[in-house]
C-alpha cells in the first residue's frame, strides 16, 4: 500500500468532483466529508488511522479543493448530498461515512434521502444548517435577502496572502489548538497560488447556498428519516449553533462529547475522536 493517497475524480451533476483515495480497495469503504471552506486533505491524520481497516476516501465538496465550481452558485445541502451519494456509488455502497460540520449536515441529508447507501454515519459537530429559519415562510422578502447576498459576490474579491506562511497564520488564528506541525500541511492544500500570492482554494459563492436551502427547523425531518446507526460527536466547547440534544430526533443515535476540543474536534483531539469512531464503525455488519 502506498504511503500517499491518490487523487481521483468522479462526475456528479455535470461537475468534476475530486477525491483522495488511500487504497485498500478490498476493505469496506469509509468516506470522509469535510466542512465548509475546508478540503479533503484536512482528513489526512484520521485517514491514516483507518486505512488498514477500510478503503478510505475523502471528497472535495463542490467549490472546494480541486473539485469544480458550480456556475451560478448551486451550493445547497441537496446538491452537495447528491455529490456524496455519487462518490459512494463509485467506491462501493453501502458505505460508512464520517463527516464534519457543514459536511455533516450534507451527509445527514444524503443519508435521509438515500438510506440504502449508508450503513453507518459519524457526524462531528454537524447538526446545523447555515440558513436561518423564516418566520413568515418562503416569500419575496426571503428571495430578495438571499438574492442580494448572492449578487454581492459578483463584486467580491478573495483576500490575497503574500505567502503560505501568512496564510498559515490565518489557519492557526481560526483554530489555535492546531498542532504547529500540522498547520503547513493544512495550508498547502487549502491555498492556491495566484498573481501576488495565495488565495483560499474554494469558491466565494459557496456561502450563498441556494434560494430553497433547507432551514434549521427543517433538519429534524431529515434526521428522523436516517435509517443507519448514527454517532454524534460534539466538542465540550461546542458552537452555539450546534444541537447536542439532536440525538433524540434519530431512530438509532448515540452521542459522545470530546473534551478539551473546539469545533474542529478531529484536529484538536484526533485520538479521542478515532477512539469513539472505531468501535462504532466496527459494529456495522458486512454488506450482504
Amino acid at each position: 500500500m502506498s504511503s500517499e493517497p491518490v487523487q481521483r475524480f468522479v462526475q456528479s451533476q455535470r461537475l468534476r468532483i475530486a477525491y483522495w483515495d488511500w487504497g485498500n480497495e478490498s476493505a469496506p469503504p469509509l468516506v470522509l466529508v469535510h466542512g465548509g471552506r475546508d478540503h479533503a486533505r484536512s482528513w489526512d491524520r484520521i485517514a491514516e488511522m483507518f486505512r488498514d481497516d477500510y478503503h478510505v476516501v475523502a471528497i472535495d465538496l463542490r467549490g472546494h479543493g480541486d473539485s469544480e465550481w458550480s456556475v451560478g452558485g448551486d451550493y445547497g445541502l441537496p446538491e452537495n448530498a447528491l455529490d456524496v451519494v455519487r462518490l459512494i456509488e463509485e467506491v462501493g455502497s453501502p458505505a460508512r461515512v464520517v463527516a464534519h460540520s457543514y459536511g455533516g449536515s450534507v451527509s445527514l441529508v444524503a443519508a435521509a434521502s438515500y438510506p440504502e447507501h449508508f450503513c453507518a454515519l459519524g457526524v462531528i459537530e454537524g447538526t446545523h444548517s447555515l440558513n436561518p429559519n423564516i418566520e413568515e415562510g418562503m416569500g419575496p422578502r426571503w428571495v430578495r435577502q438571499w438574492g442580494d447576498q448572492l449578487r454581492g459576490f459578483e463584486s467580491s474579491e478573495p483576500r490575497v496572502y503574500p505567502d503560505l506562511e501568512a496564510a498559515g497564520k490565518r489557519v492557526h488564528e481560526a483554530n489555535p489548538r492546531l498542532p504547529a506541525d500540522f498547520v503547513p500541511h493544512l495550508t498547502a492544500y487549502a491555498a492556491k497560488p495566484v498573481e501576488g500570492g495565495y488565495v483560499w482554494r474554494y469558491d466565494l459563492w459557496v456561502n450563498g447556498r441556494t434560494s430553497m436551502e433547507i432551514r434549521r427547523d427543517e433538519m429534524p425531518r431529515f434526521w428522523a428519516a436516517v435509517e443507519c446507526p448514527v454517532l454524534l460527536l460534539f466538542a465540550r466547547e461546542t458552537r452555539v449553533n450546534q444541537l447536542p440534544s439532536a440525538g433524540a430526533h434519530f431512530r438509532n443515535a448515540s452521542t459522545v462529547f470530546i473534551d478539551d476540543s473546539g469545533h474542529w474536534a478531529h484536529h484538536d483531539q484526533p485520538d479521542a475522536v478515532v477512539a469513539a469512531l472505531r468501535p462504532f464503525l466496527a459494529e456495522v455488519p458486512p454488506a450482504s
